[in-house]
């Protein structure tokens, strides 16, 4: 989902809360922990058909959803905004009505890049007068399921991000000589991702932005990697390999490097990083790594080793095979 704003508001009169709007559901976040986590989703808000509560009692389990006919009332702090969210909502709405997901989508992205031209990046935050700006464009800050667009600029000095909705903070900087690694990523299959590391050895990112076009993104990238040439050594994957070896990284800093290599990310659920399934001994209280007998059977891929589901792939197999013969001789008499 997007998340386009949010407000400081009540529910039931003395409930006080973040009020969000998302692109497909509205999110009551009550200060008081005891209180749940509302979550409405758009396209049930002429009935209010199915509300999902969350973390009752500060208690994190399974979320508990509420059917039927039910009235739910949200006052902002700030009154005077209430026309504006509440048009906001009236359009992502009826996106949200749509039969189609593909319209769905399509309407949103529209009502964002609408909302994105009329903004831009304010040169106020810059932290220093004299700093230069390179260059400006619109961006997502993408996390775990939720993308949070914005305005990012990179000048001589810094990488700045401003969210359109101020969350989590009015604008986030990062100096470029904190900097010490950074990625191109694939964001949803094409080459628009941006993920910047202020740490040697840590899992997540400091920010991973989502370029709306290869250019902008290759030249920021290009910006901030001429500068790191000039501050840091770059590491490859023999380097970390190296330093594996030599004991200078544990093997789960080192798989998060190889990861990270490999176009992987924590923010990015489709491309998550993965680890190597190696052991077969989940029942003793210490590991005897020279018992072969603790590591699964790395000849054979994981899928496989289970006789029972291995026997089945085996037997679709084979009739997959005889039907390809049926249904084409010239590939029977190829493979024979």
């Amino acid at each position: 989902e997007y998340y386009f704003e949010q407000h400081t508001a009540y529910h039931v009169t003395n409930i006080r809360g973040s009020f969000k709007v998302c692109s497909r559901s509205i999110i009551f976040d009550p200060e008081d922990y005891v209180e749940p986590i509302i979550k409405i989703p758009l396209r049930d808000c002429m009935k209010i058909e199915f509300v999902i509560f969350i973390k009752e009692v500060n208690v994190i389990e399974a979320y508990r959803n509420e059917r039927g006919s039910k009235k739910m009332t949200f006052q902002l702090e700030v009154w005077s905004k209430t026309e504006d969210v509440v048009q906001t909502l009236l359009q992502l709405h009826r996106a949200s009505c749509l039969e189609k997901l593909g319209d769905q989508t399509a309407m949103i992205a529209a009502n964002l890049q609408s909302r994105l031209a009329r903004s831009s990046f304010d040169k106020n935050c810059f932290q220093s007068v004299a700093e230069k700006p390179h260059m400006e464009c619109t961006v997502e800050m993408v996390t775990p399921l939720v993308s949070n667009p914005g305005h990012v600029c990179i000048t001589d000095e810094s990488l700045y991000f401003q969210p359109l909705n101020g969350y989590p903070e009015q604008v986030i900087q990062i100096r470029l000589q904190r900097v010490r690694r950074i990625y191109k990523r694939r964001h949803g299959l094409k080459p628009l991702g941006l993920e910047v590391f202020c740490t040697e050895n840590d899992l997540c990112s400091d920010i991973y932005l989502k370029f709306y076009n290869t250019a902008d993104r290759d030249e920021i990238y290009y910006y901030m990697a001429t500068f790191l040439e000039n501050h840091i050594t770059e590491h490859t994957a023999e380097s970390y390999m190296l330093q594996w070896q030599r004991g200078h990284l544990s093997n789960y800093q080192y798989l998060l490097h190889l990861n990270n290599l490999a176009d992987r990310s924590c923010n990015d659920l489709s491309q998550y990083p993965v680890f190597p399934w190696v052991i077969a001994d989940y029942c003793s209280s210490q590991l005897d790594l020279t018992n072969a007998a603790t590591f699964r059977d790395l000849s054979k891929p994981v899928g496989a080793l289970n006789k029972e589901r291995l026997d089945r792939l085996l037997v679709s197999a084979f009739i997959l095979c005889f039907q390809m013969h049926q249904c084409n001789p010239c590939w029977a008499s190829l493979s024979d």
